[in-house]
């Protein structure tokens, strides 16, 4: 009798011990995802200034630690502590992706069209640029940002256009491309502008304002980019919108999807840590008026 009297006794009393266990190792690991979040964006930054040697000395440094704290004779709650760490910082590296590619979506909200009739008349339209063959096959990305322009042209939504892409070479030149294909669709050379320094999308919505005096543009390009597009320009003071060219749908889009995911903690940690300025500026050059 005596031991079932102790035994109901003592149940509660461990209970509570269990539930306090519990939350305290809630909070822990709560505050280790804080603690991981700067470690987190300080690799990611590493990475994004290019920064290889220094990134890996980071990631060397932290491993070779880690692995010595395991071996070393010491506590065991210590150990946990850096297991835990170790754990919270996949949880912080989601936070960062998942947060960094949703601000561009928010970003963009009303602002990204499909609907022809529905874009809003800009200053100028900005085709990002791509190649137009890839291991020589037709590039789609290419062909529908193209027919997305000529029909933002004939609708009357755009003054000028600007082809912008990347010309490091004198063998390969975006912008030149994507002119002599508009062109072909109909819309006057005197019309088109190219930015031969087009390197990345930062770049290229920059030196929109920046260089070519553009107060308004139009991003045409597949929905993903111009969204990352928008955020970058309100980033940057400029009024910006974007119609959707046709996406791709091919193995090879995926490709680009899963470095899009990238692209936007890139695009996030540019504009909020790294301030990141284009490559090349240079003289200012007026639009066709």
């Amino acid at each position: 009798m005596a031991e079932t009297t102790t035994g109901t006794a003592n149940q509660p009393r461990s209970v509570k011990a269990a539930e306090g266990r519990t939350r305290k190792s809630g909070l822990r690991f709560a505050g280790l995802i804080l603690l991981a979040l700067p470690l987190v964006i300080a690799a990611m930054v590493d990475a994004c200034q290019n920064e290889r040697e220094r990134l890996y000395w980071h990631f060397g440094i932290t491993a070779a630690l880690a692995l010595l704290f395991f071996l070393m004779p010491v506590a065991a709650r210590w150990k946990r502590w850096l297991r835990d760490l170790i754990l919270a910082l996949v949880p912080a590296f989601l936070l960062v992706v998942v947060y960094a590619n949703i601000t561009a979506v928010w970003a963009s909200r009303g602002r990204v069209y499909t609907d022809l009739s529905k874009v809003p008349v800009t200053q100028a339209g900005l085709v990002f640029g791509t190649t137009d063959r890839i291991n020589g096959r037709e590039n789609l990305y290419f062909r529908y940002r193209i027919e997305a322009a000529a029909e933002v042209w004939r609708a009357g939504k755009v003054e000028s256009i600007i082809v912008s892409g990347d010309n490091r070479t004198v063998y390969y030149n975006e912008p030149e491309r994507m002119r002599q294909a508009l062109i072909s669709h109909g819309i006057p050379d005197d019309r088109i502008t190219c930015d031969y320094a087009g390197l990345r999308t930062l770049d290229s919505v920059v030196r929109a304002k920046e260089i070519f005096g553009a107060e308004s543009v139009l991003f045409i390009s597949q929905r993903f980019q111009n969204e990352r597009a928008i955020y970058l320009a309100k980033a940057n003071g400029i009024q910006a919108y974007g119609y959707d060219a046709r996406d791709v749908q091919t193995q090879a889009a995926w490709k680009t999807r899963f470095r899009e995911v990238g692209a936007r903690v890139k695009m996030w940690l540019d504009v909020n840590f790294l301030n990141t300025r284009p490559k090349h500026l240079g003289e200012k050059v007026n639009l066709p008026e």
